[in-house]
């Protein structure tokens, strides 16, 4: 039995997050009777509740879950498979989908649908930073900044709210210092961002760590100093060209394990876009190889 978990709140389309979950649920439907696979559809209500269904399809024995939303989505159910020997479909349907199209998952939900059902499991590392896991990217400074802005936002969804929201809070945003313990050295000094990318891109393209691999047994740790607003909206299309490492002031290291802190007794940080905030002022922060099983399309 595969269960699919519909995230109505992901993503951009119809007049209501209702009616966005109703045609959600009959696209899943459809495809997965044209496969002829028994499958059941669930719809979130709430915060949560996507790991609650996830919990529930383990424990009923559930051959494949599903998780029909954006790279939060892939991070809420993770968390519950990460593990297990139950594998993970990725169906886009949020604002970056940054892991769907790294693993080249189509765009077109039914497409995808069929690519999961056809596809082969691949077993993907799984990054934690102060006890929170993520699997495409997590960081702090301004990344996670504007991850906060647009989660309060409420009503602003959809990339082009993203980047409004982005190049707007990049005029006032005030970058902080950071201390970052590696094995080998530690790193200290102001950053706009401070990127733990398992895997290459935000979303949409936007490639911070064009060399990450997400089964490589490390993370890509993106230090990115500040410029002037303007020239830090200017390094922006750097992301888009996969030449980022090109900029001064970005530097790039591999690493299974670091501790970084700033001074603050409860740092901001997000995994997979969602913001959480920390409850001490240092976060640790490791690798688990291997750790979540995902299924992709053939090649």
């Amino acid at each position: 039995m595969v269960i699919v978990i519909i995230n109505p709140a992901s993503g951009t389309g119809y007049r209501t997050i209702e009616a966005r979950g109703r045609a959600r649920a009959g696209i899943a439907s459809r495809a997965f009777v044209e496969l002829g696979v028994p499958h059941r559809i669930e719809i979130t209500e709430r915060p949560g509740h996507g790991a609650e269904i996830a919990r529930q399809a383990l424990a009923e024995g559930a051959s494949l879950v599903c998780g029909w939303g954006g790279d939060g989505t892939v991070n809420e159910l993770a968390g519950v498979l990460a593990q297990s020997s139950v594998p993970l479909g990725l169906i886009p349907g949020g604002s970056g989908n940054g892991l769907a199209r790294e693993l080249g998952l189509s765009m077109q939900p039914a497409r995808a649908i069929q690519q999961t059902v056809m596809g082969v499991d691949r077993w993907l590392d799984v990054g934690e930073i102060g006890g929170r896991l993520f699997v495409n990217v997590a960081g702090l400074g301004f990344d996670a900044h504007v991850a906060r802005c647009f989660n309060e936002s409420g009503k602003r969804r959809g990339f082009l709210a993203y980047l409004t929201t982005s190049f707007t809070q990049l005029l006032t945003y005030r970058p902080e210092a950071y201390a970052i313990a590696l094995p080998n050295e530690t790193i200290q000094g102001q950053a706009l961002m401070v990127v733990l990318a398992n895997s290459a891109q935000y979303g949409n393209g936007a490639r911070v760590a064009p060399e990450a691999l997400p089964d490589d047994g490390r993370l890509d740790l993106v230090v990115v100093e500040s410029r002037s607003p303007l020239a830090n909206m200017w390094r922006a299309r750097r992301l888009f060209d996969g030449q980022l490492a090109r900029e001064k002031g970005v530097s790039f290291r591999r690493a299974e394990t670091m501790t970084i802190t700033n001074g603050h007794e409860a740092l901001w940080f997000h995994v997979d876009g969602e913001p959480v905030q920390g409850t001490t002022g240092a976060l640790d922060v490791r690798i688990h190889p291997r750790a979540l099983r995902v299924r992709v399309p053939r090649r």
